[in-house]
């Protein structure tokens, strides 16, 4: 299975730091295969069109922005890309 691209959007600051923990406690929590990578370059963080950080980017497109979320909050979201071509986790491409 290809890893889950997870980027963490923002300068390092505390609440950076927070929702990198976050992310990493839910993508573990739901045995999830990820690629974490904290992204600190503005140039990079205006690209993704983020305007407000910390920003989390799952796969490339920005889910949250300008708050830190719970784990569970998190957990619903990348459950949610988990599952966007069928069920379980991942796109069932072994099913076919």
């Amino acid at each position: 299975m290809i890893p889950m691209r997870l980027d963490i959007l923002g300068p390092g600051c505390p609440n950076c730091q927070k929702l990198a923990a976050n992310v990493k406690a839910a993508a573990q929590g739901l045995g999830l295969e990820y690629k974490l990578e904290k992204i600190s370059d503005i140039g990079v963080i205006l690209r993704y069109g983020v305007m407000r950080t910390p920003a989390l980017a799952v796969d490339g497109e920005v889910k949250i922005q300008g708050q830190v979320p719970s784990v569970g909050e998190v957990k619903k979201i990348l459950e949610s890309e988990a599952t966007a071509f069928g069920p379980g986790l991942g796109c069932g491409c072994s099913q076919i």
